[in-house]
């Protein structure tokens, strides 16, 4: 079961990205962390990306009887290069979309498809719901790095 807690974060915790962008430059948010890490830019197409690789999740974790569920990383994604390249207004876009096709999938959800399973190669097997819990904390890191990377530009400037 997806508790009210769960639901509510996930309609809200991407508001934040309107603050954490105001006043920020162009030049802010394509700053790569002094070592070299992604941009403000590249965490949010990072984001976007991943939620289309979420929802794809859901998905096959509805109909399937426990998939596995591989790890997802940007570098080993051959749409990743266009996705990091997309303006920020369209990953924006992105991100408002694919938010509410999960915010209406997780909504919809009987207990009983919540507590459906995918196989993790790290977590082993995970309920749909905690999915759902590992999906905003994964998405909360990386809101986190969108702010540290905006304090860094900030800061350099």
């Amino acid at each position: 079961m997806l508790t009210e807690s769960t639901l509510l974060r996930l309609e809200t915790q991407v508001e934040v990205i309107a603050s954490l962008l105001a006043g920020a430059t162009s030049k802010a948010i394509m700053a790569r962390s002094a070592s070299g890490q992604w941009s403000a830019h590249e965490n949010l197409a990072h984001l976007a990306r991943h939620h289309d690789v979420f929802v794809e999740r859901l998905h096959r974790m509805l109909r399937e009887r426990a998939p596995q569920l591989g790890r997802y990383s940007a570098e080993e994604d051959p749409a990743w290069p266009e996705w990091s390249s997309l303006p920020l207004d369209e990953v924006l876009v992105r991100i408002g979309a694919r938010r509410k096709q999960i915010i209406r999938i997780a909504r919809g959800l009987s207990d009983a498809e919540a507590a459906r399973v995918g196989i993790h190669p790290l977590f082993g097997e995970m309920s749909l719901a905690l999915c759902v819990e590992f999906f905003l904390l994964h998405e909360a890191h990386h809101l986190y790095v969108v702010m540290l990377r905006l304090g860094q530009a900030k800061k350099r400037a």
